[in-house]
């Protein structure tokens, strides 16, 4: 009975005004935790996209490029090529009703609310990796190891990685027109992009990317953007650290090669090489000045009349001022995703050197805490807690009272430098951390030992000062294991020597 144009018309209006309605209604629930919102999030985008795919067919029927819906409202009105007949076109769709009844005489009223509403208990199916945590941190190892194999940097630690892959611009230029910094940036974006899309599903990266697009483009026309900026342009040539190779970050002729064959004449050229030649004849020209001065090469390999030149930087083709936008453009986009992503990046960091000093134990604990609270968390709405002065919640899962506040004085602000300027509120709190995890890391970073000589120090120039100075007084090479030599005990608390000895002798440990 659905089958004429006019009827599908009509349903595919009901279904997009049932879509709105069923949006507000899921929007209106307050989810209880970042799954729910998540889950919620990607229900409405499912839905939004449903509208746009059965709005688009309701533009293609009004377009009426085949005539079909003319005709159709035409036949419904009685015209017909003999003239006009009315009650003709009534009998004959009458008798097309009672046709289908007689041949569906079980045939009921379907109600579609239901259907609807069951796509507010929908789950939908979102892929994370288990480093991810459901959204809640980054998974950048792959990129990581990329980065580390760039071979132009030595290779970093992975939590020193989280706070500079945000920042491209501090890589040198002339370091990013290899094919494998294109590669590792392309990557880069496109698991940014996607982690986005899974986590901000509501979020119109299109808009965001054609706004970026557009400051870019205006940047780029005034010789603005950061990093790209054509300070040694002159003549319509571009600098030698556009052109010139740095060979330092190349060990055979073939991880030469790799730059391609445009790139190495290039360099060449700025050398006053001769440029022709197959790509391993480039790249093994090229190499010969690693380690031989250009006044000591074999004439055979200068252009003549030009023995002994210096760069003069080439001229710029338009296939590599091209390749460059495209970079830049690529890093405009990055540092426009990692200021959206810029809580999960910290919240990554935070999980990162927090594992790093939790034994096999501490994280298998932690791991069964997480499950185990994933499981007892509640699903139904609950009430917001009335908090104004925003107090601590007590074990009950309510604000503590305000006297308990004040008097522990949790309203006072320490914060640690050696802890990577982290807060910590109240006193009780500040020299607790001492030997906690976080302070003990920082401290094994500056290649200080955590002793009680360090208490109340937070500034790192003051720790290396006094580290400094205990030194002098005691002989840098003494070596004193009753006091340096560092033991852990099962709950991850180190001690030196003598104070483990004692605690194992009394029983406490």
């Amino acid at each position: 009975m659905s089958s004429t144009l006019l009827e599908v018309t009509r349903a595919s209006h009901e279904e997009v005004e049932r879509l709105e309605r069923l949006i507000v209604k899921d929007l209106q629930n307050e989810p209880a935790n970042n799954k729910d919102r998540l889950f919620q999030s990607h229900r409405v985008r499912n839905m939004i996209e449903n509208i746009i795919t059965t709005t688009e067919k309701l533009v293609e029927i009004y377009e009426d490029k085949d005539n079909a819906r003319r005709d159709e409202i035409a036949a419904l009105g009685g015209q017909t090529a003999m003239g006009t007949n009315v009650f003709s076109a009534f009998y004959d769709r009458l008798k097309e009703i009672r046709e289908y009844h007689r041949r569906h005489p079980a045939a009921r009223v379907v109600d579609a609310n239901e259907d609807y509403e069951a796509m507010l208990k929908e789950e939908p199916v979102i892929e994370f990796t288990g480093e991810e945590a459901f959204g809640k941190y980054l998974d950048m190892h792959e990129l990581y190891n990329q980065y580390n194999n760039l071979k132009f940097e030595k290779p970093i630690e992975y939590s020193t990685y989280l706070d500079i892959f945000s920042q491209p611009n501090i890589v040198p230029r002339k370091l990013k027109f290899s094919r494998q910094y294109r590669e590792y940036m392309e990557n880069l974006l496109e698991y940014l992009v996607y982690f986005f899309q899974r986590t901000e599903p509501l979020q119109d990266l299109d808009r965001i990317f054609s706004k970026v697009t557009t400051e870019f483009e205006e940047q780029w026309e005034n010789d603005a953007v950061q990093g790209w900026e054509k300070t040694s342009q002159e003549n319509g040539h571009l600098s030698a650290d556009h052109t010139v190779i740095d060979l330092d970050f190349y060990s055979t002729v073939e991880e030469l090669k790799e730059v391609g064959p445009e790139k190495l004449k290039e360099a060449l050229a700025a050398l006053g090489l001769k440029s022709g030649g197959t790509v391993q004849q480039r790249a093994e020209r090229l190499f010969l000045t690693k380690d031989t001065p250009l006044e000591k090469l074999d004439k055979k390999h200068f252009v003549k009349g030009s023995h002994g030149s210096e760069p003069n930087g080439g001229a710029a083709t338009s296939k590599e001022v091209d390749n460059s936008k495209e970079i830049a453009l690529m890093e405009a986009k990055i540092n426009k995703l990692c200021d959206l992503l810029d809580e999960t990046i910290v919240r990554t960091k935070e999980n990162v050197v927090k594992k790093q000093a939790l034994t096999y134990d501490e994280m298998e604990a932690e791991r069964e805490e997480e499950e185990t609270q994933a499981d007892t968390e509640s699903d139904d709405d609950e009430q917001q807690i009335y908090n104004p002065l925003k107090l601590p919640m007590g074990w009950d899962g309510k604000p503590i009272p305000y006297w308990l506040y004040k008097l522990h004085g949790l309203g006072q602000e320490f914060k640690c430098e050696i802890c990577g300027n982290y807060s910590y509120w109240g006193r009780r709190a500040f020299e607790r951390h001492f030997k906690e995890w976080r302070h003990q890391h920082g401290m094994r970073c500056l290649g200080i030992p955590n002793t009680k000589n360090f208490n109340e120090i937070t500034s790192i120039k003051e720790a290396q000062e006094l580290w400094k100075g205990i030194q002098e007084r005691q002989g840098v090479n003494k070596w004193r294991p009753d006091l340096e030599e560092e033991y852990e005990d099962k709950e991850g608390n180190i001690y030196n020597r003598k104070t483990y000895t004692d605690l194992q002798r009394q029983g406490l440990i």
